[in-house]
């Protein structure tokens, strides 16, 4: 069985609320901030720490020094221990192993392999399907259970190892919706995909990030109109990711914002999400958002 080429979104995706609007923009408003300057290159595992961080601090994976990952995120600095705390991700880390297996990447963290899982590039179309639906099988099948099958639909339908697919294409069929915890399953899946948004304004540790959320009309998952939310840059002046300004774009994790996006990291997510959300809602028999939702 050979995969299917995704291709792009399809011509109804805009209509469906898939497709990014236009840009908000607010790089015209008047501002005594200056641009900021270039990013510098961070380690694979702190990237990974910034993203692992915001679900770790509600419990919902990882070990439980949450704090000492965010200590680690905020500092840069990488050793052994936080290597370790990485491996404790049960979640995040098997993906890490596969996407570096697949790709002749000697580590886990290293920094292309950290940002393809959470964000996206071209690591990901060289993981070979068979590997993939191996790993999955030997991951989820017997958590899923009967679910198995529908769980396996996407195999073939074009989807890799992005956190999306994690979201969209395992958190439905293996409980992890968050009705234990009295939350609604839309609420988990906007909150725990990695989404984009541009910075409008900064305070203090808070961020307020014009972003386009997570809606369901009854059959789709689609994107709606952009709004305000306001998410954590910091706590108790210590960040996750840079100092941001309006007009950054921005990655978000539940509450966090985790880091700032290049244009090409902006691209990536953007292309890898809505990849995710057209095989979810077009391409299977069994979306599972459908049934958590329905």
């Amino acid at each position: 069985m050979t995969r299917r080429d995704p291709g792009p979104p399809p011509p109804e995706a805009h209509r469906a609320g898939l497709e990014p609007a236009a840009a908000p923009s607010v790089l015209g408003w008047r501002t005594s901030v200056p641009a900021p300057e270039p990013d510098p290159v961070v380690a694979g595992a702190t990237l990974f720490a910034r993203y692992a961080y915001p679900p770790n601090e509600l419990g919902y994976c990882g070990p439980p020094d949450s704090r000492a990952v965010l200590e680690y995120g905020a500092a840069g600095v990488v050793d052994p221990g936080l290597a370790q705390l990485a491996r404790g991700f049960a979640g995040a880390w098997p993906y890490l192993e596969l996407i570096a297996r697949a790709t002749g990447i000697p580590d886990p963290l290293d920094r292309r392999v950290v940002e393809a899982y959470w964000i996206g590039n071209a690591l990901l179309d060289r993981v070979d399907m068979t590997l993939f639906g191996n790993s999955l099988v030997e991951r989820f099948r017997r958590r899923a259970g009967a679910r198995w099958g529908y769980l396996a639909e996407a195999i073939p339908e074009g989807v890799v190892p992005h956190h999306s697919f994690h979201v969209f294409g395992i958190y439905p069929w293996v409980g992890l919706l968050g009705a234990d915890r009295g939350e609604t399953p839309l609420h988990v899946l906007q909150s725990c995909r990695i989404r984009w948004g541009q910075v409008v304004a900064v305070r203090g540790d808070e961020v307020d990030v014009l972003s386009r959320p997570l809606t369901w009309d009854g059959h789709t998952i689609g994107l709606g109109e952009a709004r305000v939310e306001t998410a954590r840059g910091a706590v108790d002046g210590l960040g996750l990711g840079p100092v941001y300004h309006p007009g950054d774009w921005v990655s978000l994790h539940w509450g966090w914002v985790c880091d700032r996006l290049s244009r090409r990291q902006l691209t990536n997510l953007r292309r890898f999400t809505l990849r995710q959300l057209d095989i979810t809602n077009h391409r299977v028999a069994h979306p599972g958002p459908a049934v958590a939702l329905g």
